[in-house]
């Protein structure tokens, strides 16, 4: 492994640990509740497989009958009936295959759509502090490839496996009913069958662990590169990322051909004791035959029903790894729709209506992690209308404030109210539809321009979206797009430059007319005849509603009510621009050093 990649692998904290159980029943239960639905489908599916089994059993009987009956008399039209009740026999065991498949499919597609919903749900409902902690791709690889080895288990593992089950008995009490020494010789396999084929399991569960947890890492480092790609371009890292790449795939190779040895062992073995014992079988049944102690019938029955018995402990070995895949992907899931949100309304929330928009920060202390305080006992109060800056240093806790008045987070210490009400007896939906946000990293969805700036607001119509974009100045960027606004939009809006994807997020929160507008660095990235429109259109919006702005460029801020400067997460000055300039303090300074007015 390359020094890369093993420092890629050594430094993640995402590598996923499978369960150390290859089963648990409370996770199998719990799964099976999703199938409880369409247990009716599922009882038909049991009915179908034990159809199939009667029938893959008698066709052997079928054939002895056959042989012992017809044939041996010279009987012809016995043997053309013989012939085509095996042919119906054969027919018909194709039709149950059929169905058995198209059953347990139908079921798996059901039971991964309605767990594909619940998890999706769920990832809407957590917090974002979640999404701090865990990576982009594991949440992806949950949705997907976790929840199709859930379905794996229903359409080719439990019916499947109980299918194989049941066969192997019902072969077993027919050999023994037609001939118990026969039967001996033919079972002699089972012993060994079953040490090989746990040696197999044994052998193959770690490897299938090593695989999925180098897979995963794989999973993420791609993921992270794909995401950075305009840094690794930039900073030339494309021969480093590549040779780390290729460590952390050569991982997942190791892996990968440690289960093909063992499977590349496993079957050839199955095989070869296969073959023996049918060779057993041919000397031993043969020997019978010849004494007249056994018939041609008996024997070539014993002969397919040996056959038949290779087959399904070869499929039951194959099981077990799927339903170790399925376990621990159904630990993943479970463990992901368990978590709890950690914003979550009071029992007693309230809706919120329609808000005046006065907001109040009381002594409100708020941590990331532990007590590494973001903000310090921050108090202020913000009347409705008012429109307020918040400025300070990178890191002075300006947008960590926003993500509390939206609730993406929880104060630890003190409360935030919003016409007098601490924001968490609030009903989370109703509450944060009077908010409104606009990032400086603008993101628009797949789908066309109309569809981002209505995001699915009922009673939008056409006219009130030109209306809006017209308002901030982005109705002559979407005129300019083949089919206006009906033009498609590609993933995260990589179709728009910045300037014009921060035009499009103005115009949205016009179609949203929020009672409380907040600006985070909305105009950071817009040009000085862009800004100079933009601004323009703001005074207007900005008149009949609060509004928090958060700037570097001391010049979007100077037309604010009242300016706030933050600095460690502490609040140390409060005024408008002049009386910041006249006080000469923190601001003061700020505003020399970005318009070169030190020493002036």
């Amino acid at each position: 492994m390359s020094h890369g990649a093993a420092a890629a692998a050594a430094g993640s904290e995402h590598d996923e640990e499978l369960s150390e159980r290859a089963y648990d029943g409370a996770l199998m239960r719990r799964f099976l509740a999703y199938a409880r639905p369409y247990r009716g489908w599922l009882a038909g599916g049991m009915a179908v497989s034990a159809a199939l089994i009667a029938l893959e059993l008698a066709a052997p009987l079928v054939l002895k009958s056959a042989l012992d009956g017809p044939v041996a008399s010279g009987d012809s039209g016995g043997l053309a009936r013989h012939a085509a009740l095996f042919g119906l026999v054969i027919l018909l065991q194709g039709l149950f295959r059929y169905g058995e498949t198209w059953i347990t499919s139908v079921v798996g597609q059901r039971v991964v759509l309605d767990v594909r919903l619940a998890v999706f749900e769920q990832l809407q409902r957590l917090s974002l502090a979640f999404y701090d902690r865990n990576p982009v791709g594991r949440l992806v690889t949950r949705v997907t490839s976790d929840v199709e080895a859930l379905k794996e288990l229903l359409t080719s593992g439990l019916i499947a496996a109980i299918t194989d089950a049941a066969l192997l008995l019902g072969i077993s009490g027919i050999l023994f009913a037609i001939d118990a020494r026969l039967a001996l010789v033919t079972l002699s396999m089972v012993p060994p069958l079953f040490v090989i084929a746990e040696y197999f399991r044994r052998a193959a569960r770690v490897a299938y662990r090593d695989s999925r947890r180098a897979l995963s890492r794989l999973n993420s480092y791609l993921q992270e590169n794909i995401s950075g790609m305009r840094v690794v371009q930039s900073l030339l890292r494309e021969a480093r990322n590549a040779d780390s790449f290729r460590g952390l795939s050569e991982d997942y190779l190791d892996a990968a051909l440690r289960t093909v040895r063992a499977f590349s062992v496993f079957f050839p073995t199955v095989e070869l004791l296969g073959s023996t014992v049918t060779g057993l079988l041919l000397w031993y049944g043969g020997l019978r035959i010849l004494e007249g102690s056994v018939s041609l019938g008996t024997f070539l029955a014993f002969w397919f029903y040996a056959q038949k018995f290779i087959q399904p402990v070869r499929d039951l070995s194959e099981k077990y790894n799927l339903l170790q895949s399925a376990m621990a992907a159904a630990e993943r899931i479970f463990k992901l729709l368990d978590t709890a949100p950690e914003v979550v309304p009071s029992a007693a929330a309230r809706a919120a209506g329609e808000l005046r928009g006065e907001i109040e920060f009381r002594d409100v202390w708020f941590a990331y992690r532990g007590e590494d305080w973001v903000l310090k006992g921050v108090s202020f109060r913000v009347a409705a209308g008012e429109s307020v800056a918040l400025v300070g240093a990178t890191g002075a806790g300006k947008s960590t404030l926003v993500n509390l008045l939206f609730r993406f987070y929880d104060v630890q210490r003190g409360a935030i109210l919003v016409d007098g009400v601490d924001v968490r007896e609030y009903d989370l939906a109703s509450y944060r539809r009077n908010l409104g946000l606009v990032l400086q990293d603008v993101f628009l969805f797949s789908g066309d321009v109309a569809s981002n700036l209505r995001l699915g607001k009922p009673g939008v119509s056409d006219a009130d979206l030109v209306r809006a974009a017209e308002q901030v100045h982005a109705h002559e960027v979407i005129a300019r797009l083949p089919g206006g606004y009906a033009a498609e939009v590609k993933e995260r809006g990589a179709s728009f430059s910045v300037g014009e994807r921060q035009l499009l997020s103005f115009a949205r929160a016009v179609v949203f007319d929020p009672r409380v507008l907040v600006l985070d660095e909305a105009t950071s990235s817009i040009d000085a005849h862009t800004e100079s429109l933009v601004q323009d259109a703001l005074r207007r919006l900005l008149a009949r509603r609060t509004s928090l702005i958060i700037a570097h460029r001391l010049s979007t801020v100077r037309d604010a009510h009242r300016i706030l400067v933050f600095h460690h997460g502490v609040l140390v000055e409060s005024g408008t621009h002049g009386e910041l300039l006249r006080t000469d303090g923190i601001y003061a300074r700020l505003y020399r050093l970005q318009f070169g007015l030190e020493g002036a």
